[in-house]
């Protein structure tokens, strides 16, 4: 009767929602994750089984609680007690349901805490069927949460909902220790427990997701800074956003792939929220791929009009450039806003702002949000499309293993026409409650530490080269107030990783992705970091590895999830689709990286298929030669590249802005690490500048371009 009272009690304040059942198993464990104090009441009332609760003997002593459990199955345990394990064990295998909270104490962080190894341990011991229940939305009870309330948003009946997911089991080796068995327990319910953050995520466009975090916060708490300069609040993002859309709806037609070329500023961020809200899809232009990339966009998205701003044109190198795009029209935003009438004006006032959903006309799900465009880095550049759920789904991928607060401000100065750049410094922050300094250039490597330090920026992203360029210019003191500094789109280089930890006492976590995945594919977090390594695969992705003729250590990584792209749009094929596809069917994305996966799930990053020479009939990653250039002189630049050999295939050529590096000392770095004598470049060019991409990536169709360049050179005074 009293759960009857209580299940009708919690349906009329909280407006409980229950999804899933739990089917009859001889052994079963009910774990879930603990936002609140109302935790057990909730899943007391609504859980269709009645299990035996293992209550800490601390917990089980205070008033409220101990008045509470006498109204439920339960069992103490003690944690400093050995045998407490044992007790619970042996409740598991008398075929009685057993309910836990594994991290063992309310969240502070609204994500997942650790997962304590004994939990998981007895379940992989005793053969249970694990159940995990998603508690949803009760971390946002004012008075029964432990979140920080000037910072985290309350309130005191929101709606809650419960997730019940179908039961698995831990399986641990039997060939390894007790306490590698405990550890590895732990690490598949952590796992277990961050694909249920995943898997039920809402489906919406990214608007109507902004629409909820706008709700959630309110219009007053401010979120963005810029160098304009600006401090605006949700409520002025949404003035804006819903504005400019209203205004390029007027120039586009629904669905249509409009051009964005505009710097990291507030209006680029406007610009595609106004976008999304009225169903257009901003394709983000590349300004640093020079006339003929930009131009190869254009064709490949079939774009017709590009979005701009004349005095970022006025400042920028290129700025002259854009004019002579062909088959395109460029419209200025500064031309856009005079043509706000007063009935736009209105609409805006007494209706949108009002009720942004009841004028917001977004794409559904699976629709493309936005095309990004491969950096060209190996090719042609080609057109990622990703979808609204691809991008949100990376999100919450990021959101359940780096625990990004409200709290936390991320300095965001990767360009927005980077994968890394749209998710890091754009989505996670801005569907997350986060505040965003948005800086237009990685490359002023004196400006961005002292902002870090300024304006007490919690979060960076960033490339190994940005990264080792702050470092050498920044202060010890400038990162003080840097919490996570995540790496990616290049390999992380050891120097770069211990100059951080020695000048800053800031740990780098590496992580690794695809334009064509939103992008984030794997990453080391502060609940599972393996130095060497890119982390583990994201929750909701699946991986196969394939053998690679003529490479003997590691394969072709191949990946599939619902942060995939839909598919390619080709200059050679302009506006039709092109899924993604391997080997192992429709869906699966061939990373084209070289990799080896150990036996707790990290990644390491061999190479690139595509960056192997053939000498002599054996491969040999570039990739692998430039570590040497690395090992041998680690505060300079350095890129491989090859150039036909009559004798053996290929040769390898190593540029490199040491000028001071030759064979020898790269033999040397061979003999250190124990690298075959084939990965020491035979020809060695010293340039001034390694050429990079605007990503801070190295341009290798450059470096090829200068090995040639070398070559010919070579040919015409031996002739």
């Amino acid at each position: 009767m009293l759960k009857i009272v209580m299940r009708l009690l919690l349906r009329l304040v909280f407006r409980v929602e229950v999804e899933g059942t739990i089917e009859k198993h001889d052994r079963l464990l009910i774990i879930a994750n603990h936002v609140s104090f109302l935790d057990g009441v909730l899943l007391g009332a609504f859980l269709p089984v009645d299990p035996y609760w293992l209550v800490n003997t601390e917990i089980a002593a205070q008033p409220f609680f101990k008045f509470l459990l006498k109204f439920v199955n339960h069992m103490t345990l003690d944690p400093a007690n050995p045998f407490a394990i044992k007790q619970a064990m042996a409740l598991i295998d008398s075929g009685k349901p057993v309910g836990i909270f594994p991290e063992g104490r309310i969240t502070v962080t609204a994500h997942l805490m650790k997962i304590y190894e004994g939990t998981a341990f007895m379940a992989a011991k005793t053969g249970a069927s694990v159940v995990t229940v998603h508690i949803q939305k009760a971390v946002h009870v004012d008075w029964a949460s432990r979140m920080e309330k000037h910072e985290f948003p309350g309130s005191p009946f929101p709606k809650i909902k419960l997730t019940i997911h179908p039961a698995h089991k831990i399986e641990v080796p039997s060939d390894v220790t007790a306490k590698e068995r405990r550890r590895i327990a732990g690490d598949r319910m952590r796992r277990m427990m961050q694909e249920m953050v995943v898997k039920d995520r809402k489906r919406a466009s990214l608007f109507e997701h902004f629409v909820d975090t706008y709700d959630l916060f309110g219009p007053d708490r401010y979120m963005i800074e810029d160098v304009r300069p600006a401090h605006d609040t949700y409520g002025t993002v949404m003035k804006a956003s819903l504005a400019l859309g209203r205004l390029i709806s007027k120039i586009s037609a629904e669905k249509e792939v409009v051009g964005v070329l505009l710097p990291n500023a507030g209006p680029a961020l406007y610009t595609c929220l106004g976008m999304w809200a009225f169903n257009r899809v901003p394709a983000m232009i590349n300004y640093t791929a020079g006339l003929d990339g930009m131009q190869s966009a254009i064709r490949a998205s079939k774009i017709k009009t590009i979005l701009t701003s004349q005095k970022f044109l006025d400042k920028a190198p290129f700025g002259k450039l854009i004019p002579q795009l062909k088959d395109v029209q460029i419209v200025y935003l500064e031309d856009l806003r005079p043509k706000l009438t007063l009935g736009d004006k209105l609409w805006l006032i007494l209706r949108a702002l009002r009720n942004p959903r009841a004028v917001m006309r977004p794409g559904k799900p699976d629709d493309p949000a936005v095309v990004l465009f491969t950096s060209g880095s190996e090719g042609k550049p080609k057109g990622v499309v990703l979808s609204h759920d691809a991008l949100y789904t990376n999100v919450m991928q990021l959101h359940a293993v780096i625990d990004v607060q409200p709290k936390d401000k991320f300095l965001s100065s990767m360009p927005l026409f980077h994968a890394f750049g749209i998710m890091g410094g754009f989505l996670l922050p801005l569907l997350t409650g986060s505040r965003i300094y948005l800086y237009p250039s990685p490359l002023h490597y004196r400006v961005i530490p002292e902002i870090a330090y300024d304006r007490n920026c919690t979060i960076l992203f960033a490339t190994n080269t940005f990264l080792a360029n702050y470092a050498k210019r920044a202060n010890s003191y400038d990162f003080r107030s840097i919490r996570y500094v995540v790496s990616g789109a290049e390999k992380l280089t050891d120097e770069v990783r211990r100059l951080y930890s020695d000048k800053f006492g800031v740990r780098i976590l590496e992580a690794y992705g695809a334009t064509e995945c939103s992008p984030g594919v794997s990453a080391n977090t502060p609940l599972a970091n393996k130095t060497g390594t890119v982390g583990q695969i994201l929750p909701g992705m699946e991986y196969k590895l394939e053998t690679v003729p003529g490479i003997d250590t590691g394969a072709l990584l191949h990946v599939k999830g619902p942060n995939v792209m839909l598919g390619y749009w080709k200059e050679s094929n302009p506006g039709v689709l092109e899924p993604p596809s391997s080997t192992f069917g429709p869906g699966w994305y061939p990373t084209g990286d070289i990799v080896e996966i150990d036996s707790d799930g990290f990644l390491k990053i061999v190479g690139r298929v595509k960056r192997f020479a053939k000498v002599a009939g054996e491969m040999v990653s570039l990739e692998l030669v430039e570590k040497l250039a690395e090992f041998a002189s680690p505060k300079l630049a350095h890129a491989s590249s090859t150039k036909p050999d009559a004798k053996r295939g290929e040769m390898i050529v190593l540029v490199t802005q040491d000028k001071n590096l030759k064979r020898d000392a790269l033999m040397a770095a061979a003999r250190d690490l124990g690298a075959p004598e084939l990965a020491i470049p035979k020809q060695i060019i010293y340039v001034d500048k390694v050429p990079l991409l605007g990503s801070g990536k190295k341009d290798y169709p450059a470096v090829k371009q200068i090995v040639e360049k070398a070559a010919q050179q070579t040919a015409a005074v031996d002739a």
